[in-house]
């Protein structure tokens, strides 16, 4: 925590994270035609503030700050904090979305793998009533061993695949409600 406080100011109990922006344009991305309250934030803005967020503990207060120069600010005021609040809150939903797919997707493989395990190992057995030769042992240890690695994906899922978009989840909600500000430069 130490290195982190040498990087970001502390004001009150939250810590700063500071963009300053020489145009409100800056912070938003210019491909999109949208009015600025629905647009899509500039890649290299939303890589900066997710970058700086992550460095912190989920529950650690923080509180975004954009200093733009005195005549922009006052324009800014008005939209900037309820653009990026939609655009996370945007965000939030994705990744829950994402994850309600993966998790679909997992009960799917879980599913298929059950039953394609209880295929191989069944399958098995009766290469076991049929033959006893080497021939019947290569192909039933072959069934077997398809069998589990059938079950390799919802096993990847279940155990690896969902906790990072859960964490992005709840990073981006908590974006979506940190407290804003528009400062002079």
């Amino acid at each position: 925590m130490k290195d982190i406080e040498s990087r970001y100011k502390r004001e009150n109990n939250s810590y700063l994270i500071e963009i300053k922006l020489k145009d409100i344009r800056q912070l938003f991305n210019t491909f999109d035609p949208a009015p600025f309250r629905e647009k899509d934030m500039d890649d290299d803005a939303e890589e900066y503030i997710v970058a700086s967020v992550r460095e912190f503990p989920l529950d650690t207060q923080l509180k975004l700050v954009i200093y733009l120069p005195e005549n922009s600010r006052e324009e800014a005021i008005p939209f900037i904090p309820d653009a990026i609040c939609s655009y996370f809150n945007y965000r939030f939903n994705t990744s829950n979305e994402e994850l309600s797919f993966i998790l679909k997707r997992g009960r799917v493989s879980l599913l298929i793998g059950i039953l394609f395990l209880f295929f191989c190992i069944s399958t098995g057995a009766v290469i076991d009533r049929i033959g006893d030769g080497m021939l019947a042992q290569i192909i039933k240890e072959g069934l077997l061993i398809s069998g589990w690695v059938a079950m390799w994906r919802p096993i990847q899922i279940f155990l690896y695949d969902w906790w990072p978009i859960r964490y992005m989840s709840k990073l981006y909600d908590k974006i979506s409600k940190m407290p804003i500000e528009i400062r002079s430069l």
